[in-house]
Parts: structure tokens; C-alpha cells; sequence
């Protein structure tokens, strides 16, 4: 059960439902409440998708180009380590996206569900929580099913997004947001630590 909990506490810091609110409401402002409610929805699902695609079919791909176990689980908390540091020291996933908004008609897709939702960060870290080699196939059922009550959680969260932002206001997503990079990356330098720690028993 503790192991469930730290798992869903992680993932919520990588995807940061939170901050994709304001992403949320600045793509859906010049929509109707219906719209905002299909779009919120949309966005949810295609995420999960993606991140299901990468759950699946990642660490194949980089086996296919013969990548080992060690150097996946160090260049894969390098990359999370960096996406961390940019919530923690850069103008914070709301503002970065909101700003690369210029067609509101596919707003759902991009930027809501890519990469306000399914960052690269997620990404990597889904493909991380369900190596084969470290994994059984029930535990990595389990870390999908995790993933889509984050998923519905995040929906949940922009379905109420006016009300999320009047309550906490911008300052406090941005604090949020730079509260869940600290977790990332520490989780980050785990992954680090593991990959070079399992490479040099190996050469011994």
C-alpha cells in the first residue's frame, strides 16, 4: 500500500496537474463551459494515450537501438533531473506553455494534453516505471492503472480549473508546480545513483 501511495505521489509531481490549470484555462478562454468541458476530457484521454503508447513501446524502441538497462536508467534520470530544474528555476511550466499558444482550435492536443499533461518528463518517467527487466508484468499493470487514476485526477482538476485558480491563485500553482520539481528530482538523482551503482558492480 505504501509503495501504491509513493507511486501516485510521484506521478502527480512528474504529470502536475496543478500546473496544467492555468495551461487549461488560458487555451480554453475563448471557448463555452461545453467546450471547455470536452476540451478538458479530449486532452485527458489523448495524454493517456500517449503515455500508454511509451508505456508499451518505449523501452522497446530503445532496445531496438540496443541501449543498455544501466545507461537507460542514468540518461533517463539525467533527462528528469533537467526537466525538474526547469520547474524549480525557470518561469514554471504554466507561463512557458501558455506562451506557445497560437491555434486555439487544437488546443486539447497541444498544449493541454502535450506537453502540459504528457510532458517529456512524464515520459520519461512512465518508460523508467515499467522496465522489463525490473518489473513483472502485474506490477507494471498496476503502474498503468496509477497512471490513468493521475490521468482522471488531472481531468477532475481542469474540469474545476476556475474554481482551483480562485482558491490557490497563480502564486500558489507556481509554488506548487516548484514543490513537485523538488520531488522530481530527487527521484531524479535516485535513477542516477541506481544505473551507475548497478554499472560498476558489473565491471567488478
Amino acid at each position: 500500500m505504501t509503495e501504491i501511495l509513493t507511486t501516485i505521489l510521484f506521478l502527480i509531481a512528474v504529470i502536475d496537474p496543478i500546473g496544467s490549470v492555468p495551461v487549461y484555462l488560458e487555451a480554453t478562454k475563448k471557448f463555452d463551459a461545453r467546450h471547455k468541458r470536452k476540451i478538458a476530457i479530449r486532452a485527458s484521454l489523448i495524454a493517456f494515450c500517449i503515455l500508454l503508447f511509451f508505456i508499451v513501446v518505449g523501452q522497446l524502441i530503445l532496445e531496438g537501438m540496443e541501449v543498455s538497462l544501466n545507461a537507460f536508467q542514468i540518461s533517463g534520470g539525467v533527462i528528469l533531473f533537467l526537466f525538474a530544474l526547469t520547474m524549480i528555476f525557470g518561469e514554471g511550466k504554466p507561463e512557458d506553455e501558455k506562451s506557445h499558444i497560437t491555434d486555439y482550435k487544437h488546443v486539447s492536443i497541444f498544449p493541454i494534453a502535450i506537453p502540459s499533461i504528457a510532458s517529456p518528463g512524464a515520459i520519461m518517467a512512465v518508460v523508467l516505471m515499467t522496465n522489463n527487466h525490473l518489473y513483472t508484468i502485474q506490477q507494471q499493470a498496476v503502474t498503468t492503472a496509477l497512471v490513468f487514476t493521475v490521468i482522471v485526477l488531472t481531468s477532475l482538476l481542469l474540469l474545476a480549473a476556475s474554481a482551483v485558480q480562485k482558491g490557490i491563485g497563480s502564486y500558489g500553482i507556481t509554488v506548487i508546480s516548484k514543490i513537485m520539481g523538488l520531488i522530481l528530482a530527487s527521484y531524479a538523482v535516485q535513477s542516477i545513483l541506481s544505473g551507475l551503482k548497478d554499472f560498476f558492480t558489473v565491471l567488478h
